[in-house]
């Protein structure tokens, strides 16, 4: 079993500020917290678990900078928001039964044509191209919000992603789409973690030392984003979901 130290302290601290920069722009950063966590002697049931709190405390961080920035579409959210949770909490419940690993090849395709085509469409989410909030935008926003939801407590790399992506294609900007994401996000951690609370997976004092670090790297790179404007994030959000496809590309083929 793992050892509560100084230097595991240190460790999740500085992993949590890198990760909750990286998550509170583009999402992804779970790419570095998650392994920090396992690299440190968590097994994987724990470390998702503790991960979720520390991923709850950086996500709500967020959520507040954009909220008070105005870069969330209220009416959007909190019509979405209960399906989040609903979607965060099924899927970390079923993860627990079903193996998450088939996933991955449909998750790496799905991860390369978002991040091709965001490349190829230059102006994509540069500007806001919608001209109202159309039933279909709320109906898309909920569906998205449940099955990204579910997908986040199953599985969860590229979550960020795929919110992002799905709020650009709705006609948001990259700024815009990061604050919703970022508050959806939230939704299906708070729910991925009630579901990790009751099956005792998660370990208080390191996620909130993980957390903390995250809080910081969220109010940092949360207002990156809002200061610096889409044409900053959309190079940033491309680099972390290629990152993530090389992540999954490479746990896929190592044996």
């Amino acid at each position: 079993m793992y050892a509560h130290h100084a230097t595991i302290y240190i460790i999740l601290a500085v992993s949590g500020l890198l990760s909750g920069f990286i998550d509170s722009t583009v999402g992804g950063g779970g790419l570095i917290s998650l392994p920090a966590l396992l690299f440190v002697g968590f097994p994987p049931a724990a470390a998702l678990g503790t991960n979720k709190l520390a991923g709850t405390m950086g996500s709500l961080t967020s959520s507040l900078s954009y909220l008070r920035s105005g870069k969330v579409t209220y009416r959007v959210v909190l019509v979405a928001f209960p399906l989040a949770v609903l979607g965060g909490a099924t899927g970390a419940v079923v993860v627990h039964h079903l193996p998450s690993s088939f996933l991955r090849p449909l998750v790496l395709i799905l991860l390369i044509l978002v991040a091709g085509y965001t490349f190829w469409n230059k102006r994509l989410g540069l500007t806001e191209n919608r001209t109202s909030l159309t039933r279909s935008v709320f109906l898309f926003a909920c569906l998205a919000a449940l099955v990204v939801g579910f997908y986040d407590g199953f599985f969860g790399p590229g979550t960020g992603s795929f919110f992002m992506m799905i709020f650009v294609l709705l006609g948001f900007n990259f700024v815009n789409a990061s604050g919703n994401a970022r508050t959806l996000n939230f939704g299906t951690n708070l729910g991925a973690l009630g579901a990790f609370v009751t099956v005792h997976a998660v370990d208080y004092l390191a996620g909130i030392i993980l957390g903390a670090g995250m809080v910081i790297g969220a109010i940092i790179g949360s207002q990156f984003a809002i200061r610096r404007g889409a044409k900053y994030v959309r190079p940033l959000f491309i680099g972390v979901t290629c990152f993530v496809i090389l992540q999954q590309l490479y746990t896929l083929i190592s044996p």
